[in-house]
């Protein structure tokens, strides 16, 4: 039996959930499958009206250049039906002769890198940042307090280690409160599908159901109405088998200091920061899911009548995989930017971020390698329904500066611990977006928009994530936001694209808002390649669909709020190819 507090936590867990579906857009709706693509005045839908731009703009129009579009991601599968046209492949690499033909320190690298595996095999999981670095200061600090002596850079790092050991704590206990209850719910409809032979139980069956205890009532209960606020119950079912799956991996491997399998299966000299040639060319990885999807709403074959169509009609998807089941590490992030550059790409995805940066300076130097050869950034601004006007998000386009250095020691303030962590459960441990991840509560800070002007990336988008539906709920419940740090918002909420193994699945998160600006830019440059990154943002955002009525969302007291588009990004709108491209006309 669980205990009276489980029960409430069960109850809390989905009534939380309950309110975050009911304050965003339906799911109960059938989208068309290219929703995302879509004219809001044509179709009711706001997308990005590509299709409008294809038939009014570009009929008579030859593309001019093949753009080639990085995805560094977590992998891409390169056999699907929908992608394997529209690959990049480095001819001057014979395929698997264990020959770097090129020369690019990369052997066999024919439709990318993979810099998260060696000939052991591949890293699927690692830990948050926030772990390897807690992994790092817990032996220096974990006996420190306020009146133990420290100068001014131990001071810093100790501030650092406590906020860390705070988080830590946080996101243990919401696992281990929040696993059980999936385990339950997870258990029941397996056991009810068993009975009945198959693959999902119908809501009938779990009706039929008769509980072994007042446990399985409450589970019971909540399966109905999930089922009723996801829409079907094979719709509910994977979400908690999503969420099954990855407060699996939290509990693990993710908040697990002591996992740690980078030397056995990169082998990587980790503390050079500067080492460039390791890793495999398996771009697929043992995980695909998040890439192949990003990688089909960029550019799947707009001509072969399958599937979906991408963005863009005259790209080359090239596939580098950093990013595991956990947060990616600043030195892969760094060499997939520059083995993108190195190789010919124009634009770069990247749907992915953390709260915790441990080498940014290698990471600036990539960004600023890319801005020097006309490469453009397009990054997701994260899922946790955060201000990034005040959060920390890694990576950005802010550079660790001289300015920024002291303009943080100008604005330097005492930080008061305010959450001890419990003792862990059963274990001495431990940007797609969760399926039941509750929005975090976020502490109110005073603006200073002086910090927003301080050296930064002039090549770099941030995207959030907007809903189908031109209503008050236009922005994704769970998209961060930003007045000052998010550019533009694009579609990232439903979004159908191509799965591995032949599929496509609709996914929700900013890592889909993302792929929609990336392939946008691609389409772009292929008809204007003579433009530099710099002008490509900015036609981007000067076209955007403005959105003139007030939209709500929860701010970062938790309170619900009615604003402005203009309040939570930088254009005040939405993205538009057909405005877009009409603007790009302009530009000599």
């Amino acid at each position: 039996m669980w205990n009276k507090d489980l029960k409430k936590i069960i109850l809390l867990v989905f009534l939380l959930g309950f309110q975050t579906l009911v304050f965003g857009q339906s799911k109960k709706v059938q989208l068309p499958a290219n929703w995302f693509n879509l004219d809001l005045v044509e179709s009711g839908y706001f997308g990005i009206s590509t299709e409008k731009a294809y038939r009014e703009i570009l009929k008579d129009k030859k593309p001019k250049e093949k753009i080639i579009v990085a995805v560094i991601d977590g992998g891409v599968d390169i056999q699907h039906e929908d992608l394997k046209d529209v690959l990049w492949t480095n001819k001057k690499e014979i395929p698997g002769n264990g020959i770097d033909d090129d020369g690019n320190g990369y052997i066999d690298d024919v439709h990318g890198w993979n810099f998260i595996g060696s000939k052991k095999g591949n890293l699927q999981f690692d830990n948050l940042e926030l772990v390897r670095l807690l992994r790092i200061y817990t032996p220096k600090y974990q006996s420190t307090t306020n009146l133990t002596p420290l100068d001014s850079a131990q001071k810093e790092e100790y501030r650092l280690y406590k906020k860390m050991v705070g988080d830590f704590g946080k996101k243990y206990e919401d696992a281990s409160k929040t696993f059980p209850v999936l385990i339950a719910i997870k258990k029941v409809m397996d056991s009810v599908a068993k009975i009945n032979n198959k693959p999902v139980a119908s809501l009938e069956d779990i009706d039929k159901y008769v509980p072994d205890n007042e446990d399985e009532e409450y589970v019971k209960t909540i399966i109905k109405k999930g089922t009723k606020e996801e829409g079907t119950i094979e719709k509910f079912y994977k979400s908690i088998k999503d969420g099954y799956d990855q407060y699996d991996a939290m509990l693990k491997y993710n908040l697990n200091p002591k996992y740690d399998p980078r030397a056995e299966l990169v082998g990587d000299d980790y503390a050079n920061a500067n080492q460039r040639n390791y890793g495999n060319n398996d771009v697929k990885g043992p995980d695909a899911m998040h890439g192949t999807h990003v990688a089909g709403i960029i550019g799947a074959n707009r001509n072969n009548s399958l599937g979906i169509s991408g963005v863009a009609n005259n790209v080359e998807i090239m596939a580098i995989r950093v990013v595991p089941t956990g947060d990616e590490r600043d030195k892969d992030v760094a060499n997939g930017i520059r083995y993108a550059v190195d190789n010919g790409a124009k634009v770069v995805n990247m749907s992915f971020g953390k709260a915790y940066k441990w080498d940014k300076k290698v990471v600036d130097e990539a960004i600023k390698y890319a801005e020097s050869k006309g490469v453009l950034l397009v990054h997701a601004a994260g899922n946790d329904n955060q201000n990034n006007d005040i959060e920390e998000n890694f990576p950005n386009k802010y550079f660790d500066s001289k300015e920024a250095e002291a303009y943080k020691e100008a604005h330097k303030k005492p930080f008061k611990p305010d959450f001890t962590p419990p003792r862990p459960i059963n274990q001495n441990g431990m940007g797609m977006r969760p399926p039941l991840e509750r929005n975090s509560i976020i502490k109110p800070a005073p603006l200073d928009s002086a910090k927003y002007s301080l050296p930064h990336a002039s090549n770099w988008i941030e995207v959030g994530a907007s809903a189908y539906k031109d209503d008050d709920n236009l922005k994704a419940d769970f998209s961060n936001y930003g007045k000052y740090n998010v550019d533009v918002f694009a579609p990232g909420f439903l979004i159908n694209s191509t799965v591995p193994e032949g599929k496509y699945e609709e996914l929700d998160g900013t890592s889909m808002a993302s792929p929609v600006v990336a392939g946008l830019s691609a389409l772009i440059l292929s008809y204007y390649p003579h433009l530099k990154p710099d002008q490509v943002r900015e036609i981007i955002m000067k076209s955007v669909s403005k959105v003139n009525h007030k939209i709500k969302y929860k701010n970062e007291k938790d309170e619900t709020v009615k604003v402005l588009f203009s309040d939570i990004c930088v254009s005040g709108g939405v993205v538009n190819a057909y405005q877009a491209l009409k603007l790009a006309e302009s530009y000599k």
